[in-house]
Order: C-alpha cells, then structure tokens, then sequence
C-alpha cells in the first residue's frame, strides 16, 4: 500500500498486544502513524510490535484501562511526548461466560470495567486533545451487542451499552470536531476465540450463520476501523459498521430454501 493517509498523526489503541489490536497498530503504522500501543502485559505487546510493518513507529506503553488513574496519566504522557493525539481505538475487552443466574458479582464487574468503564476513562482524558486535532474516536464494539448470545450475559451487556455511548459521544461531540463511531466484528481469528477453532461442529455452526461462510481475520477488522478514522470519513460520525460476512443480515430464522 503506498497510500499514507496518517503521515504525522498520533493514535492510541487499547488492547494493542494481540488479535484485532495488534492488526490496527499495524495497519496505522502502515499507514505512517505514531502509534501507541496500550495494554497490561509488556511482553505481548513488544512481540505485536515487533511484528509491525518494517519502518512503522508503534510504541509500546503498559497501562490498564480498567484503572483511571493508569490510563489518564497515559494519554497525558502521550499528549506531552507528541504535543496531539489524532485517534482513540477503544479496542481492549474481555469476556467471561455465564448466565445472570450464574455469574457472579466479581466476574459481572471485571467486564463492565474494561469494556466499558475503561471505554469511559481513555475517551474523557483523550477529548480534549482530539478536539484539538479535530480528531475521532473508533470503538470496537461486537456484534454481540447488537443482539445477545446464549450464555454471555455480561459481554453481551457490555457491549450493548458500547453501542449507545458511541451514540452518545457521537451526539455530544461531533459538533466539536470529533468524530466518534464503532465497529461490530463477529467471530474473528483470534486467540481468544481459539477454543471456537478448535471444535469442528461450532465452526461448522458459524459457517451456517455467516453468509461469507468463514470468520474474519484481524486485519479485516483493522480495515475498517483505519476507514473510520481517515479522512476518507470525514462526514461519517455515530455510525455502527458490522464488520461480520453479513451475520447481521439474516432475520434469524434458518435457512428454509
């Protein structure tokens, strides 16, 4: 790709150790951005560091973005060392499976923390540099809060509430120049989705459900969200982007004919 459309622009993404994070500090480095690349495990994210683009600049900062007071002095540190901050990618999640009946308070609130509490700190304390640099923000959201899974009451919860604070933020902020707005990936070929991998019959049912008839790969993701954050996008503020193979397509009902 010759293409640099983010030559001199400074972005932060959450969650950038592994998976979908790891493919857009690539595809932004790609693409000649600074890119800080944020998580809680410093080996993870060196190793996805080292395995960007040759000649990208991706800098590597631990931080939980479950902890305010981690994730603010961050931004803080970033805004200082490169004087803007362009794009927030709010792409660190975590799930734990269970029913409401059957999760427990701890479990129910380590989702919500990362998910969307750690949505809230990274975006308050990077606004008023986006504002600056008339910058956005790209939440990944999942298609999972689009609609409910069987089994994943507090993601699904989590993620559903993601979908209404883009709204939200897109409302607040977008007449200030800041575009805010989400992608929505299905199955994606991650590590943490390496179990669904290893089991034939559930891969099997996915493909019965994605009319593409495969999951998608990190950097499929990554595309979109490097879309939504371009000038390419200009005039595109709280949209929500299915990035699923045309999951959400379906009515739900099985196939018939």
């Amino acid at each position: 790709m010759s293409e640099r459309r983010f030559d001199g622009k400074v972005v932060v993404v959450t969650g950038g150790g592994s998976g979908i994070g790891a493919a857009t500090v690539a595809r932004f480095g790609r693409e000649g951005a600074t890119v800080v690349s944020v998580g809680r495990t410093a080996e993870k994210l060196k190793r996805a560091a080292a395995e960007a683009p040759a000649g990208s600049a991706v800098v590597p900062r631990v931080a939980d973005v479950a902890d305010e007071s981690s994730i603010t002095a961050l931004i803080a540190d970033v805004a200082e060392a490169y004087g803007r901050l362009d794009v927030l990618v709010n792409n660190a999640a975590t799930a734990v499976p269970g029913t409401v009946e059957h999760l427990d308070a701890a479990a129910w609130r380590q989702v919500f923390a990362t998910d969307i509490d750690g949505v809230f700190f990274a975006s308050k304390a990077a606004l008023p540099q986006l504002r600056r640099a008339r910058g956005c923000i790209v939440n990944v959201g999942s298609v999972s809060g689009l609609g409910a899974d069987w089994g994943l009451a507090a993601y699904n919860s989590a993620k559903g509430a993601l979908v209404n604070l883009t709204n939200a933020m897109a409302l607040d902020h977008g007449g200030e120049g800041v575009r805010v707005n989400a992608v929505h990936p299905s199955l994606t070929r991650t590590s943490v989705a390496e179990p669904i991998f290893q089991s034939e019959a559930v891969l099997d049912a996915f493909r019965q459900r994605i009319p593409m008839q495969r999951a998608a790969e990190p950097a499929e993701v990554a595309d979109v969200i490097a879309f939504l954050a371009s000038s390419d996008a200009r005039f595109v503020n709280g949209a929500h982007i299915p990035v699923d193979g045309g999951l959400s397509a379906s009515s739900g009902q099985p196939r018939m004919f």
